[in-house]
């Protein structure tokens, strides 16, 4: 009897997982995409964390580019992390698939921000020099900007 109910279950299991990776490896090519973060809400800013996993979970990480540009406001996102457990996760999770998050200097050294106790895990190779000049060059390298 039990056999009965498992295999649909497996079944049903591999229906559901597998469209949406067929699909996305028949729709979509890949993507380089360049997320513009520069508010403080943390609602706002869990709500963009879950779009880049949306937009992961329909292109396929491994056929993406994404980065995150922070800047002014923008870096209370890893401010926030520090001691938000959910967007905390996001951030973990997102870093696993290799998205970047980028940190403008301006706002670092104009805010007098300590990189290494004030921001969730960031480090020196995070830093851009400037926020916005890095979303120009982003973009004329190819990279589609998306502001959530």
């Amino acid at each position: 009897m039990k056999k009965r109910f498992i295999l649909p279950l497996a079944m049903a299991a591999a229906v559901f997982a597998l469209p949406g990776t067929a699909l996305a490896d028949s729709y979509y090519s890949e993507q380089k995409v360049v997320y513009h973060v520069n508010h403080d809400n943390e609602q706002r800013q869990i709500g963009a964390m879950r779009n880049i996993q949306n937009h992961i979970n329909a292109v396929g990480a491994d056929r993406m580019s994404i980065k995150v540009v922070m800047h002014g406001n923008g870096l209370s996102l890893l401010q926030h992390a520090k001691s938000n457990e959910d967007l905390k996760a996001f951030v973990d999770q997102l870093k696993m698939q290799d998205v970047d998050f980028q940190v403008c200097n301006n706002t670092v050294v104009g805010r007098n921000i300590d990189i290494a106790n004030d921001l969730y895990d960031a480090s020196e190779d995070d830093i851009i020099p400037s926020g916005v000049a890095h979303l120009s060059h982003l973009q004329q390298d190819g990279y589609t900007y998306v502001r959530p």
